[in-house]
């Protein structure tokens, strides 16, 4: 063998694995995803997938950045700053009524709103009729704020004229509005409800007593995204699905995630997670979204109703539920989703 047959058989032995590693590491790179998300126990399945593996696993590498509230998370998906944006209710049924493309692939949870007033104003206040000429203190297009609007209207108040609605930045924000008497009554969410009450305020009345089974956070993504990456968008909510199973069969470490993310005192959130007024459904919950856009509609927050038949996009979720019940045909979790889907889809 010559000299320069020797040197190219050395080469391909020593070149041969570092190729076929390369072109291994490229078959499976991970799709990445900039996912936004709001610091509340709500969001607990987000927070999982990131720290247990769960996304990785599905082949993704998601970035997680916080918002404040919905609206800020809608307008950074809408501008094509974030690829998923799992925020309230409102905002995106709010952004479908103008006509932009967002689609609902998916929820995150449901309930987990309260109102909250200083323990003076509390018994006056149980009455909602009686926030007649009062101040109160809302997130701008968070779901509590339509809630409260629809309440409002079936008690016979217009929201516009028959009281002062002061749109805040986060709940925080409301907490302290309502405990230095600027506001009557604030809307926050979980956590924070509980905080309302450590600070010393108390709880009036929460969003599932006014609004039965109402959803609050939804998984959202552009037209383009669900037509395009539809397969990633799976992958997501499989992800997301096997981190709702994880919550319920490990509390603790659960918890433990979220306080990555909610940078308040893990005992709070270990009964925040625990609080029965928090749903945490992944469900798209057709049925419940179409009733909270009536109530939208009805109370005057929307002009016109959203166009709700491309609007909400079930196949992508029903797909990675059914995979996993395929997968798993002995753990009856999964049959329960199933179920689930079929009664609220």
């Amino acid at each position: 063998m010559s000299i320069h047959s020797r040197f190219k058989t050395a080469a391909a032995c020593l070149l041969g694995p570092l190729l076929i590693g390369l072109a291994a590491n490229q078959a499976v790179a991970a799709e990445s995803l900039k996912v936004g998300y709001l610091p509340v126990t709500g969001q607990a399945k987000f927070f999982v997938a990131k720290e247990y593996g769960l996304f990785e696993k599905e082949g993704l590498d998601v970035e997680l950045i916080e918002f404040q509230n919905s609206a800020d998370g809608l307008n950074a998906l809408v501008s094509g700053k974030l690829d998923l944006a799992p925020f309230g209710t409102t905002a995106p049924l709010a952004h479908l009524a103008k006509g932009t493309k967002i689609r609902i692939i998916g929820g995150v949870m449901g309930g987990d709103v309260a109102l909250v007033a200083k323990p003076e104003k509390a018994g006056e206040l149980s009455k909602i009729a009686n926030f007649k000429g009062k101040k109160v203190a809302t997130i701008r297009l968070s779901t509590g704020d339509a809630v409260l609007r629809g309440v409002l209207k079936d008690a016979g108040l217009d929201w516009k004229t028959d009281l002062e609605l002061f749109e805040l930045k986060n709940p925080a924000a409301v907490i302290e509005a309502v405990k230095s008497g600027q506001v009557d009554a604030g809307v926050v969410w979980g956590p924070h409800d509980l905080r309302a009450e450590d600070q010393g305020l108390k709880i009036i009345s929460r969003s599932t007593d006014l609004q039965p089974g109402h959803p609050c956070c939804r998984i959202l993504a552009m037209d383009d995204k669900v037509k395009n990456k539809a397969a990633t968008l799976e992958k997501f909510i499989r992800a997301v699905l096997l981190a709702q199973k994880y919550g319920v069969e490990h509390p603790k470490e659960t918890v433990a995630a979220i306080a990555k993310y909610v940078k308040l005192d893990p005992a709070l959130l270990a009964r925040a997670y625990a609080s029965p007024n928090l749903d945490q459904s992944s469900d798209p919950n057709t049925q419940g979204v179409r009733h909270f856009a009536g109530v939208m509609v009805e109370s005057g927050f929307v002009d016109k109703a959203p166009d709700l038949k491309t609007g909400i996009f079930t196949p992508i979720y029903e797909r990675a539920l059914a995979r996993l019940a395929q997968e798993n045909p002995n753990d009856p979790f999964w049959k329960t989703l199933q179920d689930e889907f079929k009664q609220k889809n």
